[in-house]
C-alpha cells in the first residue's frame, strides 16, 4: 500500500476520552432521556446502555424506536463548559501524525461541532485532510457498514488503500471486511485475525508501521 490514507476514530484513539469526557457524555445522554422519554434516572441509564450495545450507538435506538431529532440530541448532549479542561493532550501526537505517509482523515461517531472542537485543543485539527462526523454518516454511526462507504465515496478512496486506526474493535471487523488495513489501540491480551496490528497508544503508530505492508 503506497501512501494509504489513514482512517483515525477519536475517542480513546487521538486522545483519551474515559476519565472526563466519556462519563460527561454518559449523564448527558441519561439526563436527555429522561426528559424527553419520561424516565426515571434508572431506566433511561439501562436504556440508554442497551440502545448503546445494540445498535453501536445511543442515538441509532432513539431514532429507530422513538424518531428522535438526531441534530437535537447530539446538540444536547455534546455540551461542555470545561472542555478545554477535560481533553487529555499528548503534546507527541502531532509529531507522530506529522510522520505517517499518505492522507489523514477523522471518522468518528461524535457530532461535527464537538469532533471539531477536540481536534482544536489537542492541536492537531489542521493535520487531517476531513472529520467526517456523524451527520456525514447519514446517522449510521460505526460498526454499520453504510457510514464507512460514504465516507469512501466522498473521499474517492477504495478501501484497500486505507488503514483504520481505532480502539473499538467491532469497528475494525467492519473495516477488515470491506478491505481496509487495522490498527487495533488496545492493551488487551488476546488480538483478533482480522487485527493487522495492536499498539497500546496511536504513539507507537510510527513504529509499526512497517508491519502494515505498504
Amino acid at each position: 500500500m503506497l501512501n494509504p490514507t489513514w482512517i483515525f476514530d477519536l475517542d480513546n484513539t487521538l486522545h483519551n476520552a474515559t476519565p472526563h469526557i466519556f462519563p460527561h457524555i454518559n449523564r448527558s445522554m441519561t439526563a436527555y432521556l429522561q426528559e424527553h422519554l419520561q424516565l426515571d434516572e434508572v431506566a433511561a441509564n439501562a436504556l440508554r446502555v442497551d440502545y448503546w450495545q445494540r445498535y453501536g450507538a445511543t442515538l441509532s435506538g432513539l431514532i429507530k424506536h422513538h424518531n428522535t431529532d438526531p441534530d437535537h440530541f447530539l446538540w444536547h448532549t455534546h455540551q461542555f463548559s470545561q472542555l478545554s479542561e477535560m481533553v487529555l493532550r499528548e503534546p507527541r501526537l502531532r509529531q507522530v501524525l506529522k510522520q505517517l505517509p499518505g492522507r489523514k482523515i477523522v471518522f468518528s461517531n461524535a457530532p461535527i461541532h464537538y469532533a471539531q472542537s477536540v481536534l482544536k485543543l489537542l492541536r492537531v485539527d489542521d493535520m487531517f485532510d476531513d472529520v467526517f462526523a456523524i451527520e456525514h454518516a447519514n446517522y449510521k454511526p460505526k460498526p454499520q457498514t453504510a457510514g464507512f462507504r460514504r465516507l469512501l465515496r466522498k473521499h474517492h478512496l477504495q478501501a484497500s488503500q486505507c488503514v483504520m486506526v481505532e480502539d473499538s474493535v467491532d469497528n475494525l471487523r467492519t473495516a477488515k471486511r470491506l478491505g481496509m488495513g487495522t490498527v487495533w489501540v488496545s492493551d488487551t491480551v488476546r488480538t483478533p485475525s482480522f487485527v493487522d496490528v495492536k499498539i497500546r497508544d496511536v504513539l507507537e503508530l510510527t513504529r509499526v508501521m512497517n508491519k502494515l505492508n505498504f
